[in-house]
C-alpha cells in the first residue's frame, strides 16, 4: 500500500469506535496497548512481527496489526480484523503480512485457550533459540519455564502452512514456544497472560546471554528446586490479581501514549 493510501485509511478508521462493538473496542484497546509496551521494552523488529487477539464471542475473529506500522504507531482504530485463515473482515484497504498468521492462525485453531499469541525476534532470544541447549534453568526468571517452554526446528521464513501440524505438536499444552534459530512466542488466556510471559521469557534469555559472556561456571538449581519454583509461580498469579499490568497501563498514560485511540 503507497503512503497516500495509507493516511486515507487512517484517516477514516479514526470514526471505527462508533462501527464496532463494546466488547471488540476493549479487546482493540487492551492489545494496542500490548503493542506500545513490546515498543517501549524494546522487544520489536521495525513493522514485522506480530501480536493476535481473539475476539470475545467471535471465535473465528482475530485481531492483529495493519502490515507497515510500527508497534509505536498501532493503536485501537488500526487494528485489522481477520478470520482464522488470515483473511481481512474490514472494508479497508489496510492490510496484514500473510506470513505473519501462519504461526497464529496455527496455534489459535488448535488451541482455543490462546487468546492473545505474541511472537518477537530479540536478540536474545535468537541467540538462545539459537543454543542446543535451549533455556537454561539458572535464573529465578527461566525457572518460571522449567518443564514448560516446547521447541520448534526452523524451517526457514513461515510461509509454508504445512509446517502448521509440527508447530502445533511442538508447542502442545504450554504456553511458551522457543522457535530454534528464530526467536520467542507465548500465548495466553489474555493479553496480559501473553506479555507477561513473553516479558520473563526475554528477561531470562537476556540473563541467559549475559550470564555465559563472563566466562564463569554457571550454577543449575536441582531438578526438584526448579519444579517447585515454577509451581511457585503458577501459584502466586491470583494473589497478582492483574496488578502487574493495571501498573504498566499507569506506564504508557504517564507516556501519553495514544494506542487507545
Amino acid at each position: 500500500m503507497n503512503n497516500d493510501k495509507m493516511q486515507q485509511s487512517l484517516q477514516r478508521r479514526t470514526t471505527l469506535r462508533n462501527r464496532v462493538s463494546d466488547v471488540e473496542w476493549a479487546a482493540r484497546v487492551e492489545l494496542a496497548a500490548c503493542y506500545h509496551l513490546c515498543a517501549h521494552y524494546g522487544m520489536t523488529d521495525m513493522i514485522y512481527n506480530h501480536i493476535s487477539l481473539r475476539i470475545p464471542g467471535k471465535s473465528e475473529h482475530f485481531l492483529i496489526n495493519a502490515f507497515g506500522l510500527l508497534y509505536e504507531e498501532v493503536n485501537a482504530s488500526n487494528l485489522v480484523k481477520v478470520d482464522i485463515e488470515g483473511n481481512q473482515l474490514d472494508d479497508d484497504p489496510l492490510d496484514v503480512s500473510p506470513a505473519g498468521f501462519v504461526i497464529h492462525s496455527a496455534i489459535h485453531r488448535a488451541r482455543p485457550d490462546a487468546r492473545c499469541i505474541f511472537h518477537t525476534h530479540t536478540a536474545a532470544g535468537v541467540a538462545v533459540s539459537a543454543q542446543k541447549e535451549g533455556l537454561l534453568p539458572i535464573s529465578q526468571h527461566a525457572l518460571r519455564f522449567f518443564e514448560r517452554v516446547g521447541y520448534h526446528p526452523f524451517e526457514g521464513i513461515a510461509l509454508d502452512l504445512e509446517e502448521q501440524t509440527r508447530l502445533v505438536l511442538d508447542i502442545g499444552a504450554h504456553n511458551a514456544l522457543i522457535l530454534e534459530n528464530h526467536g520467542l512466542l507465548t500465548c495466553g488466556k489474555t493479553v496480559r497472560d501473553a506479555f507477561e510471559l513473553m516479558y520473563y521469557l526475554e528477561t531470562a534469555c537476556k540473563i541467559q546471554v549475559a550470564a555465559q559472556s563472563a566466562g564463569a561456571s554457571l550454577i543449575f538449581p536441582s531438578e526438584a528446586v526448579a519444579r517447585r519454583t515454577a509451581k511457585q509461580f503458577e501459584d502466586i498469579d491470583p494473589f497478582i490479581d492483574e496488578r502487574d499490568w493495571k501498573a504498566l497501563l499507569r506506564l504508557l498514560e504517564r507516556r501519553q501514549s495514544k494506542y487507545a485511540a
